[in-house]
């Protein structure tokens, strides 16, 4: 007898691997939330705790070289994951469709969501202090999960029902849009700073 994993879902952890962009990217995120008002008037309206771009600006990589040499460095990566998914995409590349800036402030989060209308979504993370929420994962399959037990503390990974991965400057995430994902509260003292973004 014997056992066999399908219907895999897939986590891609790659590193941006040049500090000098981590930096100046760094500023750059702090310098939109000083500046972008309609930004920080929607993170208020919304109770988000800290900034985002997510609802004010859309042209990050034409108003900023900075993002530009991001999103460069981010088509490379989501073209590697593409292929480890096996997409059949028929010669043609996925396409960067959003980006946008988080500036999370000690002890906010991000509850548990999904990124419609995108096939892969990610984020590279430019500042993460010490005790910094990490990112949750959760099982796609929890709700038709129905009448099974949980999981033991000592699961194997795949076998979890959530995973945390936990990010430091210059870490990039991809995952396929529709796994649920969250940022959960941390006890750090500064800012954790993000850059998200969807391909479709």
């Amino acid at each position: 007898m014997s056992s066999r994993s399908l219907f895999a879902t897939l986590f891609y952890e790659g590193a941006l691997d040049d500090a000098t962009l981590v930096a100046e990217l760094d500023d750059a995120c702090r310098a939109l939330a000083d500046e972008d008002d309609a930004g920080r008037r929607w993170s208020r309206e919304h109770g988000y705790r800290g900034y985002t771009s997510y609802a004010s600006l859309n042209d990050l990589p034409v108003r900023d070289p900075r993002f530009a040499d991001l999103v460069r460095l981010l088509n490379r990566h989501v073209a590697a994951f593409a292929a480890e998914c096996a997409f059949d995409l028929r010669g043609r590349r996925l396409k960067l469709d959003s980006l946008w800036v988080n500036v999370l402030k000690p002890g906010g989060a991000h509850g548990a969501h999904i990124h419609p209308h995108s096939v892969v979504s990610g984020t590279v993370y430019v500042a993460v202090p010490a005790g910094a929420g990490p990112l949750k994962l959760e099982d796609p399959r929890l709700p038709m999960m129905m009448a099974a037990p949980t999981r033991r503390e000592d699961a194997p990974e795949p076998l979890k029902t959530f995973v945390t991965a936990a990010p430091q400057p210059g870490t990039l995430f991809l995952w396929e849009s529709w796994l649920r994902h969250e940022v959960v509260p941390g006890t750090g003292k500064e800012p954790r700073i993000s850059i998200s973004f969807n391909y479709r």
